[in-house]
């Protein structure tokens, strides 16, 4: 009969030749020996053996930045100063037919036509089309309401050329300046709604400049947020048709903003008893062009006659912009020309 501690010795080394075995077995395994090993991919998902979906699709060019890209001449600092200065000999900077123009793609940022389009010129009151731009990026960030209310500054107050004629007693909502500023060009929103922005003017065309250089808009600068002539010797605001247009293609990507441009007309300070009538100095607005909501005119007997329009008709949005025409009737039919031009172009593969 065995005794007691050789059963105990007996078993213990049972149990120590079966837990050997145990851990040769999981070597076995984990080294490639005895059955084949699960793959961790195929044990955590049964549907591993399917083929990877393919990478998503690279998003589509820039169309604003396509155009940028297009440039074929960047005028030095000083060259866009002494161009943007007025001098006593030269009455105005327009020519037959214009200064400059192009056409082109929204949607693309393909160029349909062009003539003269690094050509530098005064934008006037085309340079609300940033303040627009900049306010419109601050609404869909949500830093900025259209129903925010905007005093009215004595600086406001004082700003000539066409205005809406706001009053330091007044305040207005973001949206109703708006209206002013693309509707009645109003140099008086211009500075309202620049200081409820960035806190002055100053700041103000520091952002557009800043959102200028961003855009790729080389040959531009800012030195005013409406547009009005500088002061004698002092530099005007100085950009090119290009330029111009990459500003209005870059607008065209927020559509909230062609309830303004593409507005005939509209009263200001509506349902007081001193309504003011807003009406459109877009003539392709003004006779009801199909397409037309927008952009904006601009005029200074120094600049000329300058204007961006877009037209969305045919599956295309174009963009036109003429800068320094010598009159109306002249910028006005031969805006008709290139829009003609620019849409045969775009529907010519």
């Amino acid at each position: 009969m065995k005794s007691p501690v050789r059963l105990s010795l007996l078993s213990a080394a049972l149990c120590g030749c079966l837990l050997s075995a145990a851990c040769s077995r999981s070597s076995d395994a984990s080294s490639g020996g005895g059955a084949e090993p699960v793959s961790g991919a195929a044990a955590s998902s049964p549907s591993s053996g399917l083929p990877e979906p393919p990478p998503p699709p690279p998003p589509p060019p820039d169309p604003a930045r396509t155009l940028a890209a297009t440039v074929t001449g960047i005028y030095k600092a000083d060259e866009r100063t002494a161009y943007s200065v007025k001098h006593s000999g030269v009455q105005t900077l327009a020519q037959a037919p214009y200064l400059g123009a192009i056409a082109v793609d929204a949607g693309t940022g393909r160029v349909l036509f062009e003539d003269k389009a690094e050509a530098l010129g005064l934008p006037a009151s085309m340079t609300k089309m940033m303040d627009l731009l900049l306010i419109q990026e601050r609404i869909e960030a949500g830093t900025l309401a259209t129903n925010d209310l905007v005093r009215v500054s004595r600086r406001a107050y004082e700003t000539g050329g066409s205005q809406v004629y706001l009053d330091p007693k007044e305040s207005f909502p973001v949206e109703d300046l708006l209206y002013a500023l693309m509707i009645q060009s109003a140099n008086d929103a211009a500075v309202a709604l620049a200081e409820h922005v960035a806190g002055s003017c100053e700041a103000m065309v520091a952002l557009m400049n800043r959102r200028a250089a961003e855009l790729g808009m080389v040959n531009t600068r800012f030195e005013s947020v409406h547009g009005l002539p500088a002061d004698q010797g002092k530099p005007n605001d100085i950009t090119t048709p290009r330029d111009m247009a990459v500003l209005a293609v870059e607008l065209c990507k927020h559509p909230d903003i062609f309830r303004y441009t593409g507005t005939a007309y509209r009263q200001f300070r509506a349902g007081t008893p001193k309504p003011f009538d807003m009406r459109t100095h877009n003539p392709f607005l003004q006779q009801q062009v199909p397409g037309c909501d927008g952009l904006k005119t601009g005029y200074t007997k120094y600049a000329g006659y300058s204007i961006a329009v877009t037209v969305a008709r045919g599956g295309h949005r174009i963009v036109l912009v003429l800068m320094g025409s010598p009159d109306k009737k002249t910028r006005d039919a031969t805006l008709r020309e290139v829009l003609a031009a620019a849409e045969t172009a775009a529907n010519t593969p």
